[in-house]
């Protein structure tokens, strides 16, 4: 009896050591093929205004319709230097701020930028013979901008043409940040693209800056810097996808009428910062 005991407890023992161990079969990964067709989750930071006051700009964005990362208000509180800035969506996930948009062959822009709403009266477009009014931005509201959108272009590596506004990722839909926004200041700190002076001075050689051109001329080169309208555009369309670039790089004229000084800072644009193949005229 006693053999069969300490047998049976020998068999048991041995049965008991010997479990597979599961936890060391882990799957191989084979990282040797890579795809051509793949972009980074966060390439672009887009930047509008709120058509609202403080306090009625944090109740929209954070409902249940539109949303946005951050939120930077207009002037600071007391005794603070600079003016709040609200995270209201994690960078991680996507803020529903872009809407039906696309920008550089890229579409529905909620899923690869990040979003920055600044309170903002916005700007209420003019008659035909005004060109409409828009609210500036406060110094102290423009520091904290440049301050945040810093850290977020150096973490994803964003490239200054991406650095855009609403109405350039929905020409036909909005206007901010309008033309009060200050975008040369901006790329002054690094943030976003802007043709340079002596290029376009090259490109209009010696040409009236306020000579017209057509859009027959202007569309195409919007269309291959990054603009989309669409097929077929009516003439409105057309104006006004050219008075959203106007926006962001002449607010001088924002008549969406465009003229030699519009085509020659395309065109430098088109140089600095190439998305297809283009060559500067000789």
């Amino acid at each position: 009896m006693k053999k069969e005991f300490l047998l049976f407890f020998v068999l048991l023992t041995g049965c008991h050591a010997y479990q597979p161990h599961t936890s060391s079969m882990q799957p191989i990964i084979n990282r040797q093929y890579q795809a051509i067709g793949h972009q980074p989750r966060i390439d672009t930071l887009v930047i509008h205004y709120t058509v609202a006051d403080e306090r009625r700009s944090l109740a929209l964005l954070t409902g249940e319709h539109v949303s946005s990362h951050y939120l930077i208000a207009r002037l600071p509180k007391p005794n603070a230097a600079q003016p709040e800035i609200y995270q209201l969506v994690p960078e991680s996930q996507a803020a529903w701020h872009a809407g039906v948009s696309a920008w550089r062959g890229t579409n529905n822009l909620n899923k690869t930028s990040i979003g920055i709403e600044l309170v903002n009266k916005g700007f209420t477009p003019g008659s035909q013979q005004a060109e409409g009014y828009c609210q500036s931005y406060p110094p102290q509201q423009i520091t904290a901008l440049i301050e945040l959108a810093t850290k977020i272009v150096k973490k994803y590596t964003i490239a200054p043409e991406n650095i855009v506004g609403h109405s350039d990722i929905a020409p036909l839909r909005k206007f901010d940040p309008g033309p009060c926004f200050p975008w040369q200041q901006l790329a002054e700190h690094g943030l976003g693209a802007w043709p340079d002076p002596q290029r376009v001075n090259r490109l209009l050689a010696g040409r009236t800056p306020s000579q017209p051109v057509t859009n027959q001329i202007l569309l195409p080169l919007l269309q291959h810097y990054g603009y989309t309208v669409g097929e077929h555009p009516s003439i409105a369309q057309q104006q006004q996808l050219i008075r959203a670039f106007q926006f962001h790089f002449q607010p001088e004229n924002i008549s969406g009428k465009g003229d030699r000084l519009t085509l020659a800072r395309l065109q430098a644009l088109f140089l600095q910062y190439p998305w297809q193949q283009w060559k500067e005229p000789q």
